[in-house]
């Protein structure tokens, strides 16, 4: 694969977990110099399609493009780009934005709200998924509800509310999705990509008195997990089954990673501040 160029204008994205790492790779092979912002520990079940494992291993490849962790923005962006990666650096707080200085800044920490992003942050500010209202905290938002509306882009109003059910895979919706009971340290007992079924135990964990099991309520392949000795809270998100049971899901970005990226990278060109870029080969 030939190396990425990335002398396009800045785009920072805030958040480096799974749909904010769609988004990333989309841009990246589109040319601009995307820079992303973690919190110093993310929760990422879907590790390795994150660029926000970068933060932990110091570099990170997801298909083809590499993440390294970025401890300046004043100068290792710069060779970041260069080298033709992402730079990732740990500013939850966007406390380097006046030295990044983006054109456009994408809000894709997926919290269900906004978590600071404002109009004005950056020439064009994105929202990804409810908490946003385009026209008022930003500019426009992308619509992150699987279903019809998956990636349209809204210029006026927000986009539809948090249901707090996953979307639906192959029929299946919440028991896909497998949630801490506890706080504790979480140990993994199995693999991303390991092949389950409904009963099988995924991990455990310890709240330092008491271990727990965790188990899957489906049969699958395990498509993501948190890494083992996480600290975490009650009711969190622990790992992901996919019943259609493809192993090379577990590695691969998403459909709705995928989609998201394409309408934000839309977003930007129909926005026309900027020119069509270069693409990469």
């Amino acid at each position: 694969m030939n190396k990425i160029h990335m002398n396009g204008p800045v785009v920072l994205i805030r958040g480096a977990g799974e749909q904010a790492s769609g988004v990333g790779w989309a841009l990246a092979k589109a040319g601009f110099r995307v820079v992303m912002t973690e919190v110093a520990n993310p929760l990422m079940v879907r590790w390795p399609v994150c660029f926000g494992t970068a933060i932990e291993e110091g570099r990170w490849q997801v298909e083809g493009i590499t993440a390294c962790r970025a401890e300046s923005a004043a100068s290792d962006c710069q060779a970041a780009w260069q080298a033709g990666e992402i730079p990732v650096l740990v500013d939850p707080n966007l406390e380097m934005l006046s030295v990044v200085k983006p054109l456009i800044l994408v809000d894709a920490i997926m919290a269900k709200k906004n978590l600071g992003t404002k109009r004005g942050m950056a020439p064009m500010t994105i929202g990804l998924g409810p908490g946003f209202t385009a026209g008022d905290d930003v500019d426009i938002v992308i619509e992150t509800n699987r279903g019809h509306n998956l990636g349209r882009i809204i210029y006026s109003g927000s986009a539809q509310p948090n249901t707090g059910i996953p979307g639906e895979i192959k029929g299946i919706s919440k028991d896909r999705v497998v949630y801490s009971t506890k706080t504790g340290v979480f140990r993994a007992k199995r693999d991303i990509g390991d092949q389950v079924l409904a009963g099988d135990c995924l991990g455990e964990i310890d709240d330092g008195i008491q271990t727990a099991n965790v188990v899957t309520l489906i049969d699958g392949v395990l498509r993501g997990l948190l890494r083992t000795n996480t600290p975490i809270s009650a009711n969190v998100k622990i790992g992901d089954i996919d019943p259609r049971g493809q192993e090379e899901y577990c590695w691969t970005i998403s459909e709705k990673a995928r989609a998201l990226g394409a309408a934000v990278l839309l977003s930007i060109l129909e926005s026309g501040l900027i020119s069509p870029l270069r693409g990469n080969e």
